[in-house]
């Protein structure tokens, strides 16, 4: 497995955002993490990229483990991440934001950096060569120049998936990555998700509340209800699961929805 999850248990002061949560990611698939709003998944995600430290519990990304690992030494071990919320510079352009993502690659100093000779410009012409691959992989070469403050919302978020791309990833985390898009804009993610899986060849955990994208797109489906893991296994079986229509729907509209089938 790429990414192990082992009973890991997320605590804030007595208030528990996950419980026992397990879960695996197999190498070169796209896996959804699903659930309700406050299940748990931006929790999962934050425990796994180093922005929190779990109460207990282990995950292992490979031979390694990396609880408790900061971000910057979970980003060394090949995992980039998305957010919600697009987390880019809005005054700097698609190429600048894109050569953020080149950050962990280069190793000129600063001296270097300041002066941009021998290693330095060695370098930047090396890793503007990776985010001009990014650029055209994800149709983005009309907004290169274009400062993200101008870009439409659906034009950012698919700049955040290359700005994580631009790590070079094993992992890509990826959290809602369609939220605030139509759905043409949608339609056009899940043709890019797709690409980075076949072509890239590169493993996906995707938090998402579309569940007709998760029908089609992932390979499995991991569903949090309350930070408790109430199902998994492929789309078309968990979707169906009653506990799974409850979390969503509630008992009531669950139970009327399962007898009018």
């Amino acid at each position: 497995m790429v990414l192990e999850v082992t009973n890991v248990s997320l605590r804030f002061e007595g208030l528990s955002a996950l419980t026992a949560v397990s879960m695996t990611v197999a190498p070169g698939t796209l896996a959804a993490l699903v659930g309700p709003n406050g299940a748990g998944k931006t929790s999962l995600l934050n425990c796994i990229g180093g922005f929190y430290t779990p109460t207990s519990g282990r995950i292992t990304f490979g031979p390694h483990a990396i609880h408790g690992l900061p971000p910057h030494r979970v980003a060394a071990h090949g995992i980039a991440r998305t957010f919600q919320f697009v987390e880019l510079f809005r005054h700097m352009s698609v190429v600048d934001n894109l050569m953020l993502g080149r950050h962990r690659h280069m190793r000129a100093g600063v001296l270097a950096g300041a002066l941009f000779w021998g290693r330095s410009r060695r370098e930047e012409i090396e890793n503007r060569r990776n985010v001009e691959e990014i650029i055209e992989f994800l149709e983005l070469e009309r907004h290169r120049k274009e400062r993200i403050a101008n870009l439409p919302f659906g034009v950012q978020k698919l700049v955040a998936v290359g700005r994580a791309l631009a790590l070079e990833p094993v992992l890509l985390l990826l959290d809602e990555p369609s939220t605030g898009m139509n759905r043409e804009e949608k339609e056009n993610l899940a043709r890019f998700l797709l690409r980075i899986k076949h072509e890239l060849g590169i493993t996906m955990l995707w938090v998402e509340h579309d569940m007709e994208l998760v029908g089609d797109l992932a390979d499995t489906v991991t569903v949090l209800d309350f930070g408790q893991k109430i199902a998994e296994g492929p789309p078309a079986e968990v979707l169906r699961d009653a506990r799974v229509a409850e979390a969503y729907l509630g008992r009531a509209f669950a139970q009327r929805a399962t007898q009018g089938r």
